[in-house]
C-alpha cells in the first residue's frame, strides 16, 4: 500500500521538474528529501498510533494544538494535493498525448486532455467510485514491473560511455547527452558541483514525490501490532523509492542530460517516454506511456477521494460552509465535497504548467507536515515511540525547505493560507459558531 500510494505523478513528472533546477545534483536531492519524509513519517506513526482517527494532521492539529493550527494544516492539504491532482491530470494528458504521436502538442491540447481526464475523475468519484486495495496492488505491481524493465534497459547507458542517443524524430529533448568522459563518472561530476540553493530547491520538489507515506499510518486498526509493523513498513517503502528513484534518474540523466530531461519535462509532461524512446528498446516507450496513464490515473482517483473527505470533514465543522459537508442519501458520495475539489483543481488544469502546480504543491505540503512535526512534539512521553530529535528534525526541515522553492509560489501559499482563515471566519460567522 505504501508503494502503490507514492509511485505516481512523483517519479513520472518531478524527476525531470527538479533536473530543471539542480541538474545531477537530484542524485543527492534524493536521499536528502527521503530523510525529511522518513522523520515526517515516524511523527505521523506516532499521532496515528495515539488518535486512530480519519482526517490526518487536520483532526492532529485540532486536537493537540489548536483550531487554527488544525484548520491550518486542512487548509494546507487541500491546496498541496489540489496542486498535486492538476500535476497528475496534465501528467496523464501527456503521456496520451505522447502515445498518440502527439507530443510536441504543448498548449490547448494538452490541458484540454487534463481537464477532461479530470472531469472523468471526478463524476466517478462524485457517482461513489471508490479505488480497491487489489485495484491498487495490481497497478502498482505492474508498475514495478515495467520500471524493472526500464532500468535493465537504461543501466548500459549509465555504466558506459556517454553517447548520443539513437535518434527519436522530434520528440523533444532526445538529442542531450553527457560530456564524453563516461555517464557515470560525468553524474557524479556534476554531483560535486551542484549549487547548494539549487540542491536545496530541488530537494523541496523531491519531497513531495515520497509524501504518499501518510497513507501507511492510516492503516493502524488494519495491521497486527501497529507500533511494529506501521513504522517498519514506512522503512522499508522509503527505501525501496528511494532506491528506485535514484535508478530512473541516473538512467534519465545518462540518456538525455540534465538539460535535455528538463526540456522533455516541460514540453510533453511525460519526461520519462521520452527518456525510453531514447533508449532504442523496441515497445518500452508504450510500455512506459500506458504506465504512466494507468498510475497516475490511480493517484488522481485516490487524490480526489482524499480531498473531498477532508473536505467534507471541514464542512461538519464548520470550517467550510455547511453544504460541503453533506452527504448525499442514495449514493452515500459527498458529491458537493467532491464538485468543490474538482473545481479547484480544474483551475489549476488551466495553468498547463506541471513545474507552477508541483512547485505550489511542495511548499503547502511542507506546511502541511511542518504542523505534523509540531503536533508530535506534543505528544506525552508514554504516547511518544521515537525520541523528540526525529520530530524537530522533520519540523525544522520542513520550514527550512518550504521557502526553498520560488518565492511567487510561496508568497501565493501564505496568501490563500490568510484568505482561507478569513473565509472561515465568515463561515463560523454566518452558521452562528
Amino acid at each position: 500500500m505504501g508503494l502503490g500510494s507514492i509511485v505516481g505523478t512523483g517519479l513520472f513528472v518531478s524527476l525531470g521538474i527538479a533536473s530543471g533546477v539542480a541538474g545531477t545534483g537530484i542524485l543527492l536531492a534524493l536521499p536528502l528529501a527521503a530523510l525529511l519524509a522518513l522523520a515526517n513519517g515516524l511523527s505521523s506513526a506516532q499521532l496515528a498510533a495515539a488518535h486512530p482517527v480519519s482526517g490526518g494532521t487536520y483532526e492532529y492539529g485540532y486536537r493537540v494544538l489548536s483550531p487554527g493550527l488544525g484548520f491550518t494544516a486542512g487548509w494546507m492539504f487541500l491546496l498541496a494535493k489540489g496542486a498535486s491532482a492538476a500535476t497528475a491530470a496534465l501528467g496523464v494528458a501527456g503521456a496520451l498525448l505522447l502515445l498518440t504521436g502527439e507530443g510536441a502538442a504543448r498548449g490547448w491540447l494538452l490541458v484540454a486532455l487534463g481537464a477532461i481526464t479530470l472531469i472523468l475523475v471526478t463524476v466517478l468519484v462524485a457517482g461513489g467510485i471508490r479505488r480497491s486495495n487489489r485495484v491498487n496492488l495490481a497497478v502498482v505491481g505492474v508498475t514495478l514491473v515495467l520500471f524493472a524493465w526500464f532500468l535493465a534497459a537504461g543501466m548500459p547507458a549509465v555504466l558506459g560511455p556517454a553517447e548520443a542517443p539513437t535518434s527519436t524524430g522530434d520528440v523533444p529533448g532526445s538529442g542531450a547527452h553527457l560530456p564524453d568522459q563516461g555517464a557515470l563518472s560525468g553524474l557524479f561530476s556534476g554531483l560535486i558541483d551542484a549549487e547548494p540553493g539549487a540542491l536545496f530547491h530541488a530537494t523541496a520538489l523531491l519531497f513531495v514525490a515520497f509524501t504518499g507515506y501518510g497513507r501507511i499510518a492510516t492503516l493502524g486498526e488494519e495491521v497486527k501490532d501497529p507500533r511494529r509493523t506501521i513504522p517498519r513498513a514506512i522503512w522499508v517503502t522509503l527505501g525501496v523509492v528511494t532506491l528506485l528513484y535514484m535508478g530512473v534518474a541516473a538512467v534519465a540523466l545518462a540518456a538525455l542530460g540534465p538539460d535535455g530531461f528538463a526540456r522533455a519535462t516541460d514540453e510533453t509532461a511525460a519526461p520519462l517516454q521520452v527518456v525510453a524512446a531514447a533508449l532504442d528498446t523496441p515497445f518500452l516507450a508504450v510500455a512506459m506511456g500506458v504506465a504512466a496513464v494507468t498510475a497516475m490515473v490511480g493517484v488522481l482517483l485516490n487524490l480526489i477521494l482524499g480531498l473531498s473527505r477532508v473536505a467534507l470533514a471541514m464542512g461538519r465543522r464548520g470550517d467550510l460552509p455547511g453544504i460541503v459537508g453533506r452527504v448525499h442519501p442514495r449514493s452515500g458520495s459527498p458529491r458537493v465535497a467532491v464538485g468543490l475539489v474538482g473545481v479547484a483543481v480544474l483551475t489549476m488544469v488551466l495553468l498547463g504548467d506541471v513545474r507552477a502546480t508541483w512547485s505550489f504543491s511542495a511548499f503547502t505540503v511542507l506546511v502541511y507536515y511542518g504542523i505534523t512535526n509540531l503536533a508530535a512534539l506534543r505528544l506525552s512521553p508514554a504516547q511518544r515511540l521515537y525520541p523528540r530529535w526525529v520530530a524537530v528534525m522533520g519540523l525544522v526541515g520542513c520550514a527550512f525547505l518550504a521557502f526553498q522553492v520560488e518565492s511567487r509560489y510561496w508568497a501565493l501559499g501564505l496568501g490563500l493560507l490568510v484568505a482561507g482563515h478569513l473565509g472561515r471566519l465568515a463561515f463560523r460567522r454566518l452558521a452562528g459558531n
